[in-house]
């Protein structure tokens, strides 16, 4: 068995392009696949295939932004149905690929709600999440992902909180503060390694980086002025998005939550946004609950598999 990188080899490209989706989860397409090329989100690098005796029994695709100088995830994963042994195929890919990525980015699976109540959606997920536990990404987290549009309608503004415009040390200081105590997993596995301050200083490093404005992150205060949290609205490549939100512990348990959603939820309707997504830890009950009465709907479920410590 062979494993081929894209740029190491241009036909390589072509091939994975085209490879068939035949199994139970959902693959991307030829068109999209090479819109991703184009906007540079994958890159011939990035793209790896399993071939035996000149057939192609897997393909790895891993993504990135536009700016990225590596991969941030493995976006797509797949062997061939008639392979005997898909977790041997698909480890030998994912070592192949790490090896020359010089990283090991996180593998984000996108799976129907019901997923492992369906035999032929479990066995899908079952040797990839064996392929990638063989190759270190051993820390699984489930996430709900969320979506609002205009047909929901926008939920109540509220009145106990002001939110204003601040500058990075005010909002380097409320990332702090919102961080202790998370119900987050990523933020509570950080914490293990590193303090808050330092944990603050790469969450607003990524969300700057995102496709999103600085110009829209809000703080959030009650009317004598105190920090009740912060908000700030963001996008990916392809729509608005939530980004981060979070309450100060000492005002938690008040509903206040709903109104910080509720600021950012209406500042996207109110620039046009015709879908906003979000997405949310199974674990962390309180914010899926804000979201549903935020008329968020969940449309899938994120079963997100990364290396212990991975940022």
């Amino acid at each position: 068995m062979r494993f081929l990188s894209a740029a190491a080899d241009p036909t390589v490209l072509d091939r994975a392009v085209s490879y068939p989706a035949d199994g139970p989860l959902a693959a991307l397409t030829a068109g999209r696949i090479r819109e991703e090329l184009d906007a540079g989100r994958f890159r011939p690098e990035w793209i790896w295939l399993a071939e035996d005796g000149g057939q192609v029994l897997a393909r790895a695709l891993w993504w990135g932004r536009a700016d990225s100088e590596r991969p941030l995830a493995l976006d797509c994963l797949q062997v061939r149905s008639t392979a005997s042994d898909p977790v041997a195929v698909a480890t030998g890919l994912l070592e192949a690929g790490h090896a020359a990525l010089g990283t090991r980015p996180l593998y984000n699976l996108s799976l129907p709600a019901d997923w492992d109540g369906r035999s032929e959606l479990a066995e899908a997920v079952a040797w990839r999440r064996g392929a990638a536990l063989r190759t270190g990404l051993s820390r699984e987290i489930r996430r709900l992902r969320y979506e609002w549009t205009p047909a929901a309608g926008l939920p109540e503004a509220g009145s106990r909180l002001t939110f204003r415009e601040g500058s990075d040390d005010e909002f380097l200081e409320a990332f702090v503060r919102v961080s202790a105590g998370s119900l987050d997993e990523a933020t509570r596995d950080e914490l293990r390694t590193k303090d808050a301050g330092q944990l603050a200083e790469e969450d607003m490093r990524f969300y700057l980086d995102c496709p999103g404005e600085r110009s829209w992150w809000r703080l959030a205060e009650l009317p004598d002025g105190a920090l009740a949290g912060l908000a700030v609205p963001s996008a990916t490549p392809y729509h608005r998005n939530v980004g981060y939100l979070g309450v100060v512990p000492e005002q938690r348990g008040k509903g206040l939550i709903d109104e910080i959603l509720a600021q950012i939820t209406r500042f996207h309707a109110a620039e046009g946004a015709e879908r906003v997504t979000a997405t949310t830890d199974t674990t962390n009950v309180p914010m899926a609950r804000a979201f549903d009465r935020a008329r968020y709907d969940v449309t899938e479920i994120r079963l997100v598999l990364e290396a212990p410590g991975a940022a």
